[in-house]
């Protein structure tokens, strides 16, 4: 068997009805006149896989290396929730035009219904225009029967939390929570390895075919969770050279880190792979040892991590530097785990 090394994978894009055309700018790629709503960065969704597009494994899909290095790729409290099923998705997300009024179900509902993981994720807002809101929970009270009404009538929106949004705002949306994201945002959003959406409005559009989107009021109905809460924006401080944890679940946990200097990162103890996500600048992620090997050399001990793109480190050499490019300018990171320590 190949050791494992830093994966960096093939591109991902989807056209969607809502997508804009900044994706791959961000990336450094020439736009074009697509509607790019997604860039699905880490996945093991099927037909959706991420392929790996550097190494010796170049062309592995994302499940593939799971099945065959099970907790080498995974870490073994992974394994032992989840088996040899890599258990999230990243993604970057343009919204151009509002997304669909929508909700995910949680495990329980998702396992009965379709045989798969239920869906809670967060957003990182990477920009957003002025005057640019998003949804993210209810305002005010209602049932079950006013529900079915309000869609009926189209007047949903109306009991629907809404919140303008700034670069750095940050969403934790847990299964069961109404929401959507509107036009004029970018996000990084994290979530369950799951591609299940029940979508209650549309605004009565169409979609890249001409014919309308399916909507999936009545199995909605009984994903959502209709309390109101105080607050749905997730607070935390800006720091620099510093890890600031932005969301902490037993689903995920996700840091920032915004940096200026290298950066040491020994994870070992989280008993996860890692996911970096880059926001900004550039950055050099350096494998600092080989214990999770047993001391065996991985084929590649260094990476270069470019503004727009992601990488996966697996669980077995999660002891990285984090070394940006140009120490003048800062580096963004997004560092997304599964914390083993603290949750289980």
């Amino acid at each position: 068997m190949n050791i494992l090394y830093p994966f960096q994978f093939k591109q991902n894009f989807f056209e969607l009805v809502w997508g804009g055309n900044r994706l791959k700018p961000l990336k450094g790629l020439p736009a074009d006149d697509k509607r790019i709503g997604e860039s699905w960065e880490v996945s093991a969704v099927p037909g959706k896989e991420s392929y790996v597009a550097n190494g010796p494994l170049e062309g592995y899909s994302l499940p593939r290396l799971a099945e065959e290095y099970g907790a080498l790729l995974l870490g073994n409290k992974v394994v032992k929730m989840y088996g040899r099923k890599f258990p999230l998705l990243v993604k970057f997300i343009d919204a151009a035009k509002d997304l669909s009024i929508q909700v995910h179900p949680d495990d329980e509902l998702a396992k009965a219904r379709h045989n798969c993981s239920g869906k809670t994720e967060m957003w990182f807002v990477m920009d957003a225009q002025p005057g640019a809101y998003l949804y993210s929970g209810f305002s005010t009270p209602i049932s079950k029967y006013e529900y079915e009404k309000r869609v009926e009538d189209g007047s949903i929106c109306d009991v629907l939390a809404r919140h303008e949004v700034k670069r750095g705002d940050v969403f934790f949306i847990p299964a069961g929570r109404v929401h959507a994201i509107c036009g004029g945002i970018m996000v990084a959003e994290v979530q369950q390895s799951s591609d299940i959406t029940y979508r209650i409005f549309d605004y009565n559009r169409p979609g890249l075919d001409g014919k309308p989107r399916q909507l999936h009021t009545e199995y909605a109905k009984d994903a959502l969770d209709y309390k109101v809460y105080d607050n749905y924006r997730s607070d935390y401080e800006y720091k620099v050279n510093k890890p600031v944890a932005m969301t902490e679940s037993p689903y995920f946990t996700v840091k920032r880190h915004v940096i200026n200097r290298s950066f040491h990162r020994k994870l070992f103890k989280y008993d996860s792979f890692v996911i970096y996500m880059c926001l900004h600048g550039d950055c050099k992620i350096e494998l600092r040892s080989t214990e999770g090997f047993g001391g065996m050399m991985p084929a590649i001990r260094e990476i270069e991590l470019t503004k727009g793109n992601s990488c996966l480190i697996p669980y077995a050499c999660a002891d990285v530097n984090l070394v940006p490019n140009n120490p003048d300018h800062i580096t963004e990171l997004l560092e997304v785990y599964i914390d083993n320590k603290n949750f289980n």
